[in-house]
């Protein structure tokens, strides 16, 4: 009896701004990490559903899009944005990593902007997300509400191509090729050293972003994205995520980050591995190694 699915967000601010991980905090402060182990659990598999659904599922991205908002919009088979939103993957700077099947994604855009994105938080706006395939069409806001009941009437996404435009030319266009010669370096180090030389606006905001990150969080980012390069399917991107966030609390800095982001707010977390010259491969190899038993497996 459904012909389509339509998801928004409430009021003009957001789309969805994430997943609220407060309650997570507090559990694995006790010592219980399955908590957290247990909604990815969850989680992820709704993130495949979302792209294996068999009907039209219409994601409304206007406003905010982050962290698990991403996961429940861009796995959808028709996704729009408008002048007011912003998408972003900020999860390195809170001690976890872009996931929710978004590395699936980033490592699907042109050359290595996903890499950038991934690892800086850089915030796209309607435009970009087109640009980087994490989006379809541009819709004014102006034009929402008619478009949401011409959906609702109808049932049928065709009707889409009347209120779309096309968007202005994304900014992240004419710095590609100075983006893809720094992030498709082949380790984080290098990254933050080519970065490090580029004297322009977009590699300070980058660098800025960067060093924002846990460097854990940071080197499996971008070990997960280039993972998800290799993989021919969405679920077995969100089984290279479901590694790292299987010990984000216990053995990263997901717990650290959510403190000082979140519940203290002070904006100062004390990393456990200092800097990104202080990080080894082996530690990166150490939180993105097979589970074994407990590897997350979604059916087709």
């Amino acid at each position: 009896e459904v012909d389509l699915i339509l998801i928004d967000g409430t009021g003009e601010k957001a789309f969805c701004a994430g997943g609220d991980v407060q309650d997570l905090y507090w559990e694995a402060k006790k010592g219980n990490f399955e908590a957290g182990r247990k909604f990815w659990r969850d989680e992820y598999p709704l993130n495949a559903r979302i792209a294996r659904y068999p009907k039209p599922y219409v994601a409304l991205m206007d406003g905010i899009d982050m962290g698990g908002g991403v996961g429940v919009s861009v796995h959808g088979s028709h996704r729009i944005v408008t002048e007011r939103t912003m998408v972003a993957l900020p999860e390195c700077a809170i001690g976890l990593i872009p996931d929710v099947g978004s590395s699936f994604v980033l490592a699907r855009a042109p050359g290595h902007l996903g890499e950038f994105v991934g690892l800086t938080g850089y915030r796209l706006n309607a435009a970009d997300a087109i640009f980087c395939g994490v989006a379809d069409s541009f819709v004014s806001v102006a034009k929402v509400d008619a478009l949401v009941e011409a959906l609702c009437n109808s049932g049928d996404p065709d009707k889409i191509g009347a209120f779309a435009t096309a968007p202005d030319t994304a900014p992240l266009a004419p710095l590609q090729a100075e983006i893809d010669a720094v992030f498709g370096l082949p380790d984080l180090l290098a990254i933050a050293a080519a970065l490090a030389g580029v004297e322009t606006e977009w590699a300070h905001k980058a660098m800025a972003g960067l060093r924002r990150g846990s460097p854990l969080s940071l080197g499996s980012a971008l070990h997960t994205i280039r993972a998800a390069r290799q993989v021919e399917t969405l679920e077995d991107a969100l089984a290279l995520e479901f590694r790292f966030t299987y010990r984000s609390h216990s053995d990263a800095d997901f717990t650290e980050g959510t403190r000082a982001l979140i519940i203290d707010k002070d904006k100062s977390p004390v990393w456990s591995v200092p800097n990104i010259e202080a990080l080894k491969q082996s530690q990166i190899d150490a939180l993105v190694a097979p589970l074994g038993e407990h590897e997350l497996v979604i059916s087709h």
